[in-house]
């Protein structure tokens, strides 16, 4: 069916003999300059086609009713040619019929027919890394242009000598659909007609030492389930959002003086149908969120759920930054899952790790045969704790990559604020490592400029565009200003992790209570620094996993006491300043350590008495603080907390107030021995009839039943610095609140 010539046309001078041995060889950085349909010579166009598999090809004028088309000249191995009267077509106008050696024909629009997607803009922001929203352009998009469906990829591969799409549609050859590369930008783009959503695919890249390197697609929207990871084609247009009333109230919700009580989940251990190994995001939800609110809790913080390869990693070692992990659906299941919560007012938050990426080579690493999101030193570029890469914040292309996937969250799937993990492995170039295992920076200090940079514009742009948003920071370390305004030399952050409460609290909590005098300084130094940032105070996963033991046997004694240690350890979590996290599995009391492998052991609660009696105590704390505005109001106002005792070591007692509004006021006593202390002295504000509304040694909540009969009587005898004071009785291992009874009220 073919017929070869040197030269068939006499009016052009025939495509370049260079460029189509660059084609055939996988070499060609503009394809379109050679393929699609070309102006030749007055009233006559050229159109070529390509299929290195093809060993013919006709040229259809869809007009014509699909008649014969006209048969095209094969002027190189699998390139095709004919010359025809008119200007250059449509796209929408024509297609090409290749035939193959087996007889089998196959027909396309043509793809090289098409102008370039992105537009100036987008290139001229992607190159400043000022591209808000570049997903919109970037990655595999499904589009319908000039009248044709597909779908429309862009990607970012700057040192390439050639890049192509890849996929089952076209045998994974990377000959067949080369790319156009849009210059110095280092974008390279391309229409392919037909191709719908599902579409596996990833990208080819020969480097400019002619290595292939296949790759998926950073931008992907949508990952096969491991160990499998093609990227695949899919349209974000089609999910339809219920969630406008929690969308416009969310300010309220999560901005200024607010609770805060967070519910750290990892969704695959949560809970796990016994046939499958994996939930699914729509039957998560009803469950999930029916716990949640049951328990009081206002948000939930969903471990990592950008696309992982590996099961270990729990989620932080991304290789699909874009992608919401295939594990428990797609994406618009997981869009369900988001929606079902707002709509039952809880708050989602993710867990995001943009301090480092993996080392897969199917992933970013190497990505275009150079380190183009990581560093070229391995100083610089690797993580020695993690085995992983340290993303490059300096080059503006790959700030811009991290940056615009904060705001994809935002934007496609309603996400209501980030947990920002391992800041501190950000801010400093020493981070783990050892004299002559770094780099300094440009004043030849240990400071990570170019992350600090990119943490305060991230930050500044989020309060911009999504002021309703949270940003959150693990940091571990005294950086100061972490939740300081950018404007006034901090980092940006709403919150930060006190990482320090968490460590001194574990730490006294796991003494045993006989010798917890000597350790008071421990329990007590917490509110020197209270007040210095916007704190959150957490017991999440990272503190029952690796041989540390679950929370109820990091406590002392036995059982009795570690159940009512645990309730202390939490109704003090719970009093002190600060926002609240828990990790999933806590409410129970769980005395394994938490296996992302195996679902909680919900059976706890139908067969043990005193863990049913603990899920109370949880239940109720958590309700209780959302219901007192005393214990959030004034979290981060050195006037909503003060101490009335903390100097009585030797009963290794604690009496502080928490303050809100001028007639919000409670009273918290913490009593950290297993001693029970009758006729103790405490000061108070002022005389009159105190209520004792909480008491964690209450017997619903298996404790020992010691308490005051619900009400205390204040005396004019001044105590504690005081003017009032009452006699009161301290349970065992307990935490009792007190609250000024309201003369008007009625019980």
């Amino acid at each position: 069916m073919s017929s070869k010539q040197e030269n068939p046309f006499k009016p052009g001078a025939g495509p370049d003999p260079e460029m189509i041995l660059r084609l055939r060889e996988g070499r060609c950085h503009d394809p379109h300059a050679l393929l699609g349909c070309h102006p030749d010579g007055p009233g006559f166009f050229v159109a070529r086609a390509w299929h290195p598999e093809a060993v013919g090809a006709e040229f259809l004028l869809l007009a014509e009713n699909g008649g014969p088309g006209r048969k095209m000249t094969e002027i190189a191995p699998g390139l095709f040619a004919c010359r025809q009267p008119g200007d250059c077509p449509e796209a929408a106008s024509y297609r090409y019929r290749f035939h193959f050696a087996d007889r089998s024909t196959w027909e396309t629009h043509d793809p090289y027919r098409f102008s370039p997607g992105p537009g100036e803009l987008d290139l001229y922001l992607l190159a400043e890394g000022r591209h808000q929203q570049l997903f919109n352009w970037l990655g595999a998009h499904p589009q319908t242009r000039g009248g044709v469906c597909g779908t429309a990829f862009a990607v970012w591969a700057p040192n390439a000598e050639r890049v192509s799409v890849v996929g089952d549609f076209n045998h994974w050859n990377g000959l067949r659909h080369p790319m156009r590369s849009l210059g110095e930008t280092g974008v390279w783009e391309l229409f392919i007609p037909g191709l719908q959503p599902g579409t596996l695919y990833k990208y080819e890249l020969r480097t400019r030492t002619g290595e292939l390197r296949l790759k998926t697609d950073p931008l992907a929207f949508r990952m096969e389930l491991r160990p499998q990871n093609a990227s695949l084609v899919f349209d974000h247009g089609n999910y339809i959002w219920g969630d406008r009333e929690w969308e416009t109230r969310r300010q309220d919700k999560q901005k200024g003086e607010v609770p805060l009580a967070i519910y750290e989940v990892h969704l695959g251990s949560w809970r796990r149908p016994p046939e499958r190994d994996f939930p699914n995001y729509r039957e998560l939800a009803p469950e999930l969120i029916a716990h949640v609110k049951e328990m009081g809790f206002t948000h939930i913080e969903l471990l990592p759920i950008s696309e992982y390869p590996f099961d270990g990693s729990w989620g932080y070692q991304v290789s699909g930054y874009y992608a919401p992990t295939s594990r428990y659906g797609d994406p618009d299941d997981f869009k369900f899952f988001v929606d079902y919560c707002h709509q039952h007012g809880i708050g989602v938050i993710l867990d995001w790790v943009p301090a480092h990426f993996p080392k897969d080579d199917f992933s970013l690493r190497r990505f275009d045969g150079t380190a183009l999101y990581e560093h070229e030193d391995p100083r610089r570029g690797e993580h020695p704790d993690w085995g992983t890469l340290i993303f490059n914040f300096g080059r503006p292309e790959v700030a811009n990559f991290l940056a615009a996937n904060a705001n994809f969250w935002f934007e496609y799937y309603h996400i209501d604020g980030l947990r920002v993990d391992a800041v501190a492995s950000m801010l400093y170039l020493d981070y783990s490592r050892k004299e002559g295992e770094w780099l300094p920076n440009i004043y030849g200090g240990r400071e990570n400029l170019e992350a600090i940079d990119f943490l305060r514009q991230l930050n500044r742009d989020i309060r911009r565009l999504y002021p309703d948003r949270l940003m959150i920071a693990e940091e571990s370390t005294s950086w100061p200003g972490v939740s300081r305004a950018p404007e006034l030399g901090g980092l940006g952050f709403d919150y930060k992790w006190n990482m320090g409460w968490m460590n001194d609290t574990l730490a006294y909590f796991q003494i045993d209570p006989l010798y917890r005098t000597y350790h008071h300084n421990q329990i007590t130094f917490s509110i020197i620094y209270a007040f210095s940032e916007h704190f959150l105070l957490p017991f999440s996963h990272d503190e029952v996993v690796h041989g540390k033991g679950s929370l109820f046997n990091k406590m002392p004694g036995d059982d009795w006491q570690k159940f009512a240690n645990l309730r202390l350890l939490l109704g003090y979590q719970f009093t002190h300043p600060g926002k609240k996290l828990l990790f999933m599995g806590t409410e129970l009391a769980v005395r394994k350590e938490w296996d992302f492998a195996s679902q909680i052991d919900w059976k706890l609660l139908e067969n043990d008495e005193r863990r049913q009696r603990f899920f109370n105590f949880c239940r109720d704390l958590v309700r209780l603080y959302r219901h007192l505005p005393a214990l959030w109001r004034k979290d981060h106002e050195e006037s909503g907390f003060s101490w009335i005792d903390c100097h009585d070591h030797r009963n290794s007692i604690l009496i502080y107030q928490r303050r809100g509004n001028p007639e919000e006021n409670l009273i918290c006593i913490l009593n950290l021995t297993p001693l029970t202390h009758f006729d103790y002295r405490i000061g108070l504000p002022e005389t009159g009839t105190f209520r004792e509304i909480f008491n964690s040694d209450a017997a619903f909540y298996g404790g020992s039943n010691q308490g005051n009969l619900g009400r205390i009587e204040a005396q004019a005898l001044s105590f504690h610095n005081l003017p009032a004071s009452a006699e009161i009785t301290v349970p065992p291992l307990a935490l009792l609140i007190l609250e000024k009874e309201n003369p008007q009220a009625t019980d």
